[in-house]
């Protein structure tokens, strides 16, 4: 009997072994498997996301192409020409892509706020009140946009706002005492908040230098900002003017509702676009900015890039 029950336990044990080996094989080739499922996947999406990424930089050449030619078929740049078109989604393989072009020149550009010398410019700063208020938003901002992006460390008086200000938040900052490479530095502002700027930022723009506003498709409240004594009524009008080929005369047009140092701010070309292509592949999706300049002679040039997700 000893012998027998030692037999007996021995094959349980040998049982019992077989089964935690086999249990254990299992878990290894579950765990292979997940592990391999997840590299196909990441792989997957990795090919995908550079795939769309060259489709949005082929949607990037192909919109340069239109500026260009619109440039050698047109003297003037309105909201009824076909870069203002957006473009419906077209199918590619596994996905689609979609975008818009939108003018620049259609927005305050806040780098006219200062001169070549890093002053403030009182004209343009005096527009961008107008704009703020027209806007319904706080006056000081103005101010302090003009204060965060001029040369000096003096505060304006009396809505400026400079170092002493922005070295007492936390985390502490500093002024860029610069012109802006993109408007959403606004958001840095000292007294900016979420709803003001979204509610800003479609009619702003930072471009290089100083630029000239396109009448022919700015913003309503753009167009407002001209002057201080143009009324909604007109605004209106003009925007009902403008509708299918732009200004016949951008001089008829404004040389009674606006100064004559204003008027000499206003065109009707533009140099800067700004393209934003959606690309969606499977699940991935990306989106890119561009912003597009064009030269004199039709060149266009991808100034600034950035991708998103939205």
């Amino acid at each position: 009997m000893p012998a027998f029950s030692g037999r007996r336990r021995a094959r349980g044990v040998a049982m019992i072994t077989a089964m935690l080996i086999a249990a254990l094989a299992a878990i290894v080739a579950a765990n292979l498997a997940w592990d391999n499922a997840l590299d196909v996947r990441r792989t997957t999406m990795m090919l995908n996301r550079d795939q769309a990424m060259q489709v949005a930089l082929g949607a990037e050449s192909w919109v340069a192409s239109i500026l260009r030619d619109d440039l050698a078929d047109s003297t003037t740049d309105h909201l009824g020409e076909l870069w203002a078109t957006q473009l419906p989604g077209l199918p590619i393989e596994g996905g689609e892509v979609f975008g818009v072009v939108e003018d620049l020149q259609g927005r305050f550009n806040v780098n006219n706020l200062v001169d070549d010398s890093g002053q403030i410019d009182e004209p343009s700063l005096e527009q961008f009140r107008r704009l703020v208020a027209t806007l319904g938003l706080d006056p000081r901002i103005a101010g302090i946009m003009a204060d965060w992006i001029d040369a000096d460390l003096d505060a304006s008086f009396p809505d400026g706002a400079e170092d002493s200000i922005y070295t007492g938040f936390f985390p502490p900052y500093r002024t860029a005492n610069l012109p802006l490479s993109s408007a959403s530095e606004l958001a840095a502002l000292e007294g900016m908040d979420k709803a003001s700027f979204d509610l800003l930022s479609p009619h702003i723009v930072a471009l290089p230098g100083r630029t000239a506003i396109n009448v022919n498709t700015a913003t309503a409240a753009v167009l407002q900002s001209l002057s201080e004594n143009m009324s909604a009524a007109e605004v209106e009008g003009l925007v009902a003017e403008r509708q299918s080929a732009g200004f016949a005369s951008v001089e008829d047009a404004f040389t009674t509702l606006v100064e004559p140092e204003v008027l000499n701010t206003l065109a009707e070309t533009t140099s800067y676009f700004q393209l934003r292509v959606v690309v969606r592949i499977d699940t991935v999706r990306i989106t890119l900015y561009s912003v597009l300049q064009r030269g004199a002679q039709g060149n266009v040039t991808p100034i600034l890039r950035s991708f998103g997700t939205g």
